[in-house]
């Protein structure tokens, strides 16, 4: 039984797919070849703690999810958040994720610094209406210290049923003392785009992330009423990333067909991701807002715009610096593994994980301006696009 369950855990860590950018709509399973272990690698130590267990411990034991904890183990062991493991029940939040809707508090949140970092809160969630903002710290969730801990256990803790309430408590830029925020949980909706004419015909228009169905939204934009405006306002703001695919598809609009939006670096080989599109807006004035919670997908689309169109400019402030790529493998018994796989740089082969794109404008948003409902950096672009 030890040497199966050993066999098990190594499968887990050679296990790889093909899978970009956070998730997608097919998984690979593991491969049923058995593992080598790498020369010098002391396996035996694994089973030598499962039978001191079994021989010793006074309580009972509950294998499987001893064999979970093992797995969550060998993955924490890498040093990288963004490298995780999910067991079923966790396997299952990150699906209802990709489904669009879930019961929680409605934030994104990544490792930064060492520290749990809101990197976002959706627009009209609990988490948003609480006054939580991007770049906010949490510190404490509930009555547990978030020291050391992983973006899934976070998720874990925060999540659950609609009615219910979790205390965060946060620090933020420039404050002296943390400050405790309940957030009552409630069934989050994700949207994908919000559009809307601004005076002298500037189109608005906000990508909240990119799932499956973001491009052919921003379609149904342009059929419709897009095509009437001369200038875009492209806000990417507080907006996570998702999937690959549908920021390259949403660059075509606004660059040329095979321009580069995207390069993957594995280290020993790299891959380019180039616009598919129809140019449609490559002569429109563009200005793009960015802040702390532009992350990941929503970073790739902003410097693919910035590096291949000299006129575009970037409003707001440095994004979060989500440059990693993941590729999830589906796991036995509906586990998951998320794994880094590569880096990707923009166009002009910059590396932003951990640093971020820096706008060209910078302009912070006060705690005063969210309270009050101020946005300078959505006035900065409407009169840059004036000019």
């Amino acid at each position: 039984m030890v040497k199966t369950i050993i066999k098990i855990l190594i499968v887990i860590i050679v296990a790889v797919g093909a899978y970009y950018f956070g998730f997608d709509t097919g998984y690979n399973q593991i491969p049923e070849q058995p593992a080598v272990i790498p020369q010098g690698a002391d396996i035996s130590l694994l089973w030598n703690v499962w039978e001191t267990l079994e021989n010793k411990y006074s309580g009972e034991l509950d294998y499987q999810e001893m064999i979970y904890g093992a797995a969550r183990g060998l993955v924490k062991s890498l040093g990288d958040p963004y490298t995780t493991y999910f067991d079923p029940d966790e396997s299952e939040i990150f699906m209802s994720d990709i489904s669009g809707s879930f019961e929680g508090v409605g934030m994104e949140i990544g490792i930064r610094d060492g520290f749990l970092t809101v990197v976002t809160p959706l627009e009209g969630t609990p988490a948003f209406k609480a006054g939580l903002i991007p770049g906010d710290k949490v510190i404490k969730i509930d009555d547990d210290f978030t020291t050391d801990i992983t973006i899934e256990e976070a998720v874990r803790q925060i999540r659950g049923e609609r009615g219910t309430s979790v205390i965060l408590t946060i620090i933020r830029e420039g404050w002296t003392e943390t400050k405790e925020f309940e957030v009552i949980r409630d069934i989050i909706m994700i949207p994908n785009i919000k559009f809307e004419i601004l005076d002298n015909n500037i189109a608005y228009i906000k990508i909240y992330q990119f799932s499956q169905t973001t491009n052919s939204d921003f379609a149904n934009i342009v059929d419709e009423t897009l095509k009437k405006t001369d200038k875009i306002i492209l806000d990417l703001r507080s907006n996570p990333g998702g999937l690959l695919n549908q920021a390259r598809l949403i660059a075509g609009w606004f660059i040329q067909k095979g321009d580069i939006v995207a390069i993957e670096d594995f280290g020993d080989k790299e891959e380019l991701y180039k616009a598919i599109g129809d140019e449609t807006f490559i002569d429109y004035p563009i200005v793009v807002l960015v802040n702390q919670g532009t992350a990941s997908g929503s970073e790739i689309l902003a410097a693919a715009l910035r590096d291949n169109r000299d006129q575009v400019q970037l409003v707001g402030e440095t994004t979060f610096g989500k440059g990693s790529v993941q590729e999830p493998v589906n796991l036995r018994g509906g586990s998951l593994l998320k794994v880094t796989i590569a880096h990707w740089l923009t166009p002009n082969r910059e590396l932003i994980h951990d640093i971020g794109l820096k706008p060209d404008i910078m302009i912070k948003m006060t705690e005063e301006d969210y309270l009050n409902e101020r946005d300078p950096q959505l006035d900065k672009a409407i009169e840059l696009l004036n000019i």
